[in-house]
C-alpha cells in the first residue's frame, strides 16, 4: 500500500514538473519574440523610408519637365516624335 502511494506521489510530482517546465519554456519563447519586435520594427521603418525615397526618385524622373530637359540634350538629339502616318496601331485579338 505504501509502495503504490509513493509511486503515485512520484508520478504527480513528475507530471507537475513537466507541466511547469513546458510553461516556462513557452514563456521563454514568448519573451524572445517580444525582444525581437523592436528590431523588426526598426527594420520595417527603414524599408518604408527607402520605399519613399525610391518613389520620390521615380516621380522626379517621370516629371514631364525633366523628360523635356532630357529631350533637349545633345545625346538624345537623334530621337524625334513620330509622325501620325508612322504610328502603327495593333488591335487586340478578340477573346471568344
Amino acid at each position: 500500500m505504501k509502495k503504490g502511494l509513493v509511486i503515485r506521489l512520484f508520478l504527480c510530482i513528475a507530471a507537475t514538473a513537466l507541466c511547469l517546465y513546458l510553461h516556462i519554456e513557452r514563456q521563454n519563447s514568448m519573451t524572445q519574440l517580444r525582444l525581437e519586435i523592436p528590431t523588426l520594427a526598426k527594420e520595417v521603418e527603414q524599408i518604408e523610408h527607402e520605399i519613399e525615397r525610391v518613389q520620390f526618385e521615380i516621380d522626379q524622373f517621370e516629371n514631364p519637365a525633366y523628360l523635356m530637359e532630357l529631350a533637349r540634350r545633345p545625346e538624345y538629339s537623334h530621337l524625334r516624335q513620330p509622325r501620325v502616318d508612322e504610328v502603327i496601331v495593333v488591335q487586340p485579338a478578340e477573346v471568344q
